[in-house]
């Protein structure tokens, strides 16, 4: 599943004026070498990939402590509260689906477009809905939620944190093969 192009050029032109050291084009003999054509140097982060891995399969056991725990206080909860930790709920569901996939696929296949998106959603998205869980004591929060809103906290900022190093190092990367390539 790839993304609309419009989308994917956006996320390309962004991650290319965030992320890319313009100081950074001249290369030293010892990079130099490794940037030639032959060179299928690995970019994927390790890091990320095993807190992705690892997201994936708690991601459902927080879904569902998550959901209990809804269940059980919904009765005690004001109506514009049971109102926005349902809409919490089903949106960071739907945007942890997208952010997986889009963090799988950036990285293991080290597309920048996808990366940034997943950085992006991370850091705009799941992390102040996540700190909102965690922080606000108006909500009745049970030890069970405070337990894996911490562990899914600390997934969300490593990925973040890891996500931005791959990003950067994806970028400069494409950009050092781009300065090679042109005087080829």
């Amino acid at each position: 599943m790839e993304l609309p192009e419009g989308i994917r050029r956006r996320l390309e032109d962004f991650s290319r004026n965030v992320f890319f050291d313009h100081s950074g084009t001249r290369t030293t003999p010892d990079e130099k070498d490794t940037f030639l054509p032959h060179d299928k140097r690995v970019l994927s982060s390790l890091h990320l990939q095993m807190s992705l891995y690892f997201n994936m399969w708690f991601f459902p056991l927080w879904w569902i402590s998550e959901t209990v725990m809804l269940q059980l206080k919904y009765p005690a909860l004001p109506d514009y509260y049971k109102f926005i930790l349902v809409t919490v709920l089903i949106l960071m569901t739907l945007i942890e689906a997208i952010r997986l996939f889009l963090g799988y696929s950036g990285n293991l296949q080290e597309k920048v477009p996808e990366l940034a998106g997943f950085w992006l959603l991370s850091i705009l998205l799941q992390f102040p809905l996540i700190l909102f869980q965690l922080f606000n004591e108006a909500i009745l929060i049970q030890p069970l939620e405070r337990g894996v809103h911490v562990v899914l906290a600390i997934f969300i900022l490593t990925q973040a944190l890891s996500g931005f190093v791959a990003l950067r190092d994806m970028v400069r990367h494409t950009g050092r093969q781009f300065h090679l390539r042109q005087f080829d």
